[in-house]
């Protein structure tokens, strides 16, 4: 993994983020590079691992996926062997340690009432380095949010290559037989090509083509960019947990989510009912978020935010 990324490197890497499929033809037109060029530095990216690209479900779209938010509180000596731990586990989507290095943030997708109720009642209860937990359902997840991009991308650039999605044409989801296999494959390699796929679905490249897009269409799955952050210039991230009155929630929620600081915004239960992950580039541009964004919002009535001191899983991938 890179430690430094020049200016060339860093827009290639932020259009994909915005769209982790765009062919090398797309993101060379969008950024005024040549394919070539475009071509020979993304190898290099994946090849070290500086990017990695994956998927990522919709729980809304998964009616048996229950998403939570978890806050942990840990004793501080051993608080990467838990957070380790919870990235080990299959269903944690993100797990970051927060503060002051005693609270550990996750986001879990459980399969159902009784997974929830044994990681809740059995299997943080059972750990002797938890001191106590508070538990957040995800009710809404705010998908304008994850056009996060750094600020390396012009609005035109950002929508040429990511343009707004449109609503799902169909309300509900139905399930494929080859589209188990081919969630698989994409959260192993979100690139994999067609052909690839087809193979791990038993299927053609043309059928695993025409099904991608329609879980794209339909908002199941989201694709994702995984990267350091910081590569890209964020070098304070921080995650908010506010408190806004009932009928506000809506527009507040929509306010956020496409501020160019926000990378992810949902709705929860709990006294804070808005989790608010920001990226920006110094604390001085988080304190201009909190005072000049959020602070005039006349719906919030509480807002406690934590500082990340480090990102052990994000988008399902464990972080080397």
């Amino acid at each position: 993994m890179r430690h430094v990324l020049d200016e060339t490197d860093r827009r290639i890497a932020a259009a994909l983020v915005a769209s982790p499929r765009a062919s090398w033809r797309e993101v060379a037109r969008c950024l005024g590079l040549s394919e070539r060029t475009v071509v020979r530095r993304v190898a290099l990216l994946y090849a070290d691992g500086t990017l990695r690209a994956t998927v990522v479900r919709n729980p809304a779209r998964f009616p048996h996926l229950i998403p939570v938010a978890l806050r942990i509180s840990c004793r501080p000596n051993k608080i990467r062997q838990v957070a380790h731990a919870l990235a080990r586990r299959t269903d944690t989507v993100w797990v970051d340690i927060l503060g002051g290095g005693d609270e550990i943030s996750t986001i879990f997708f459980l399969e159902g009432p009784e997974a929830r109720n044994n990681l809740l009642l059995r299997d943080l209860p059972a750990t002797d380095a938890v001191g106590s937990w508070t538990a957040h359902t995800l009710l809404r997840v705010f998908p304008t949010a994850f056009r996060w991009t750094a600020g390396l991308l012009s609005p035109a650039e950002l929508a040429e290559l990511a343009p707004d999605p449109a609503p799902p044409t169909e309300p509900s989801y139905t399930q494929a037989d080859v589209d188990t296999a081919l969630i698989a494959g994409l959260t192993d390699d979100g690139r994999a090509t067609y052909t690839d796929l087809a193979r791990r679905a038993g299927t053609t490249a043309l059928t695993a083509r025409r099904r991608l897009e329609a879980l794209m269409e339909g908002q199941v799955l989201r694709l994702a960019t995984e990267l350091d952050l910081a590569l890209l210039g964020a070098q304070t991230e921080a995650l908010l947990w506010i408190a806004v009155q009932p009928g506000a929630l809506q527009d507040t929620a929509q306010t956020l989510s496409i501020h160019p600081h926000v990378r992810f915004c949902a709705a929860t239960t709990g006294p804070a009912n808005l989790v608010v992950a920001v990226a920006a580039a110094n604390l001085d541009a988080l304190y201009a978020f909190l005072t000049g964004t959020v602070g005039p919002l006349n719906g919030v009535t509480a807002i406690d935010t934590t500082p990340l001191l480090a990102t052990v899983k994000r988008t399902g991938l464990i972080r080397h």
